[in-house]
């Protein structure tokens, strides 16, 4: 809503063939640029384009190597054509990269653009944002309360690809896919917008489909302030499946933690009366003793805190620490009654500037909606509801392009 020109890009790269698939899976992508005149915009095309290219022609490498190689090689190019370039200098993006392999869900990652899975009722977060305020809340400065207060600036990201001439890459997985389960890639132009409860909700509750714009309108009915990209992916084939059943747990393996307290005190306690018993004469040894002691806490407590490991283990060849978050993934009375009164918003505006809209068919799905939400089902509830939404902002956006074949659109 506030955005001349869209600095988002997406690629979809889809195995025609089993044998395809076998070897280096379903490919889906998103990214978000960033710099000043069109420099955001070449930096994220480039990217949606340069990255499946590259990981095509690595045909026999395993998909995360292919993946880290093309991820490796489009940073350089987009480096190369930015230094090339005054106006292009310094230009950037973010990248998520999703393939549905064999061994299971495998993602690469650069920047706070987010991919996300739907497991039963449960939504994880597979990556890391590469941003100030997650970077600070892994080193354990930040409380979680201080980072949602927006204190913080969310969109200041510490890594991108593009500025430098190498890139470090988080690759992620591989996640055991199930029946039912659905992934979605975004940039922060949406999770900006809507929580990570009413992302779990919509995605579980929707078809792929709709539940991708879903997540458009809603972004831009709540002010729209960056571009919105949403990629929705719903396995279909058993063969994609993940034998065994296995679930997925938040894995805080190598992530970092917050500096020990104890640690901390006993580190200070230590140093402070090494220094008392360095300035009394016969106690040197004593003191010494207390210093390495107080050397050795505090060495423990960094170590806790910047200890991590993104290389595969080479007894469970997992890569990097992901999930990082998990939510409920519930629709519920709350997200019921904020859709609600979105629609409302939407009447009321659209009254206000004479849209023409078939309001019976509106009134018809709504009441549907409040009866199902009258007896608990909040699921066909939100269905419902979102529907409304979905195809009242399709009139909406026709009429403000003042396409003629709009008068007015049965829901």
């Amino acid at each position: 809503m506030r955005r001349a020109n869209n600095q988002d890009s997406l690629a979809v790269m889809l195995a025609e063939t089993q044998q395809a698939w076998q070897t280096h899976g379903h490919f889906f992508l998103v990214a978000d640029g960033m710099g000043a005149h069109a420099a955001g915009e070449l930096a994220s095309k480039l990217a949606s384009e340069l990255i499946p290219h590259h990981y095509s022609k690595y045909q026999g490498l395993a998909p995360a190597e292919a993946m880290h190689k093309a991820i490796t090689e489009s940073n350089a190019e987009i480096f190369r054509r930015g230094q090339a370039n005054i106006e292009f200098r310094n230009m950037g993006t973010t990248v998520s990269v999703l393939t549905l392999v064999p061994e299971g869900a495998v993602v690469g990652h650069v920047g706070d653009s987010r991919v996300y899975q739907l497991h039963g009722d449960r939504l994880y977060q597979l990556t890391f944002d590469h941003s100030l305020v997650w970077e600070m809340q892994a080193a354990g400065e930040v409380t979680d309360e201080t980072a949602r207060s927006g204190v913080i600036p969310k969109n200041v990201i510490t890594r991108s690809l593009g500025p430098n001439a190498a890139v470090q890459i988080d690759l992620e997985g591989p996640f055991p896919i199930q029946k039912g389960d659905r992934f979605l890639l975004c940039s922060d132009g949406l999770s900006g917008q809507i929580t990570d409860e009413e992302i779990g909700a919509i995605l579980r509750t929707l078809e792929p489909k709709y539940a991708a714009q879903l997540f458009v309108d809603l972004s831009n009915l709540r002010g729209g302030p960056d571009n919105i990209t949403a990629v929705v992916v719903e396995p279909a084939d058993s063969r994609i499946m993940s034998s065994g059943g296995a679930g997925i747990s938040v894995n805080r393996r190598g992530t970092r933690k917050p500096f020990s307290t104890a640690l901390g005190v006993v580190a200070a306690v230590c140093l402070l009366a090494a220094l008392v018993l360095a300035l009394i004469p016969d106690l040197w040894a004593l003191a010494i003793v207390t210093c390495v002691l107080g050397l050795i806490s505090l060495a423990t407590g960094f170590a806790q805190v910047f200890w991590s490991s993104s290389e595969p283990s080479p007894s469970d060849t997992r890569y990097g620490n992901g999930p990082y978050r998990s939510y409920a993934a519930v629709a519920n009375q709350a997200l019921f009654e904020h859709l609600a009164g979105t629609m409302k918003a939407l009447r009321e505006a659209a009254v206000e500037r004479q849209w023409k809209i078939h309001w019976e068919p509106v009134d018809e799905l709504f009441r549907l909606a409040k009866t199902a939400a009258d007896s608990g089902n909040f699921a066909t509830a939100v269905q419902n509801q979102a529907m409304v939404i979905i195809r009242l902002m399709e009139q909406i956006r026709r009429q403000r392009r003042g396409d003629p074949s709009d008068s007015a659109i049965d829901l």
